[in-house]
């Protein structure tokens, strides 16, 4: 066997070693930054308490799916009297859709109790949710947030923010990030 084809396959051997290598290294930067969204929230508790309970600033949306009463807007002012939970999303964010389905869960199991859970649709295109919602069989209000101006009134830079909005209207906690159907729970007994 000569040395050039010797070296040749050495060379090959070289290349398939170094594209594993970069693969295993991009998978395991995925798998970090997946970790991130779901468990760093979680460590750091993920709730923002804001220290004395100010007011919800109202906001008026038009409603894209799952509309009450035929509605074709909602407006927060007029859920007063009822805790209402606003779960700040976007399709295009996977921990958002990971978190449907736990917010479904409390709207169905909580609703009876006087419970108002709001899917807020936000930095988001126009026309995108209702199918995606349709599809995930969400049964609760979404509206659209034209422009991101409900997020930008409660501060929202992260997806996905959960904002609990008291029976009075105060904003009573903040969540951001992922969160456990058993730790809402516990956060919306406490306002029921």
């Amino acid at each position: 066997m000569s040395q050039n084809a010797s070296n040749t396959r050495g060379d090959v051997r070289e290349d398939a070693l170094e594209k594993r290598s970069s693969v295993v290294r991009s998978v395991l930067v995925i798998l970090a930054l997946g970790a991130g969204f779901i468990v760093v929230p979680r460590v750091m508790h993920g709730y923002v308490n804001r220290g004395p309970a100010e007011d919800a600033p109202d906001f008026t949306a038009v409603v894209v799916a799952n509309a009450p009463d035929g509605q074709k807007s909602l407006n927060l002012a007029a859920l007063r009297g009822h805790p209402v939970l606003l779960d700040f999303w976007a399709t295009w964010c996977p921990p958002c859709q990971a978190e449907l389905p736990i917010m479904n869960g409390l709207a169905a199991r909580f609703k009876d109790k006087g419970l108002v859970v709001v899917g807020v649709n936000t930095s988001d295109e126009e026309g995108l949710a209702a199918p995606l919602v349709a599809r995930r069989n969400i049964g609760f209000p979404i509206v659209y947030d034209r422009g991101d101006a409900i997020a930008s009134k409660y501060g929202v830079n992260n997806l996905p923010t959960l904002v609990l909005v008291s029976k009075e209207g105060k904003i009573v906690a903040v969540r951001r990030g992922v969160t456990s159907d058993s730790d809402l729970e516990r956060l919306i007994r406490r306002e029921l």
